[in-house]
């Protein structure tokens, strides 16, 4: 049995403001996207440019913040809100939706496509990798702001925690687990798999595929949110029903990229099409 660390979630306060360790990771995520980012674009066969990975990561983090808070606000947040209408701006306390965040960088990055005349496969696949150490640093911000526990256990790495009620139970730390299998484990699977090139899709496809899966998996230790539960036989969740037809559709791109093998426009090399 470990004891969580007791972080002050707040780092230091500025007159009426706060900064947040939960903040700042998200500044972390956006940072180590776009250091990956350039160091990618800096290879020879690259068809991106530095100015074009700025431009991509100025609109990842719109669509983050706005589709992450949006639809945290339309999957979970809907009592929090109704209890307190100006929630809604409130990120620094918390809140946020991967899969809301998801479709907000979707549409961002279908803009961009549209704007620097790229293909929007290309975009999505270039991009594949990015978020999974940003996704890893913002679940250990869940951590040191002791929320989104695990089920009870009685394995050796639970934490003792102190609940709203007083009493103390040995928990799964989930956040951990996702920032370990969402984060570090997808990176390293997503930044290998696109250390060459690969068919147009088929990066888009593994991330939908492995962060699906791999937050299907601990949905089952983590407890869900208070006012949804479970949605049905006491073991589905919001984030299992959010997560299935990300799986699904990594799938059905994943064979349409090798059944076709359309060479990808983020390199030069005209053997972009390669296994």
């Amino acid at each position: 049995m470990l004891t969580p660390p007791g972080i002050d979630p707040v780092i230091v306060h500025l007159g009426p403001f706060a900064v947040r360790w939960y903040g700042l990771t998200y500044v972390v995520g956006f940072l180590a996207g776009w250091w990956l980012a350039r160091r990618r674009a800096s290879r020879a066969d690259s068809s991106w440019t530095p100015l074009e990975v700025d431009d991509l990561i100025f609109y990842s983090v719109l669509g983050v913040v706005l589709g992450g808070r949006l639809g945290w606000l339309l999957f979970y947040g809907r009592h929090a809100l109704s209890e307190d209408p100006t929630y809604w701006y409130k990120i620094w306390q918390g809140g946020m939706s991967f899969h809301g965040g998801l479709i907000g960088v979707l549409c961002a990055l279908a803009f961009l496509a549209w704007r620097r005349g790229r293909n929007l496969g290309d975009v999505f696949d270039f991009t594949a990798p990015l978020p999974t150490l940003g996704l890893a640093s913002g679940r250990i911000g869940n951590f040191i702001n002791s929320e989104l526990w695990g089920k009870p256990t009685d394995l050796p790495w639970g934490f003792a925690v102190r609940g709203a009620d007083g009493i103390t139970q040995v928990l799964h730390p989930s956040q951990l687990y996702e920032a370990g299998l969402e984060g570090l484990v997808l990176f390293a699977i997503l930044w290998t798999f696109t250390s060459r090139p690969r068919p147009r899709w088929a990066p888009t496809a593994l991330f939908l595929i492995f962060y699906g899966t791999f937050r299907t998996l601990i949905e089952f230790v983590r407890v869900p949110d208070a006012d949804l539960g479970y949605l049905a036989g006491g073991w589905l969740t919001m984030g299992m029903v959010l997560s299935l037809p990300m799986v699904l559709i990594g799938v059905g791109l994943l064979a349409y990229a090798y059944g076709r093998r359309t060479p990808s426009g983020n390199y030069r090399s005209k053997a972009a099409g390669g296994a």
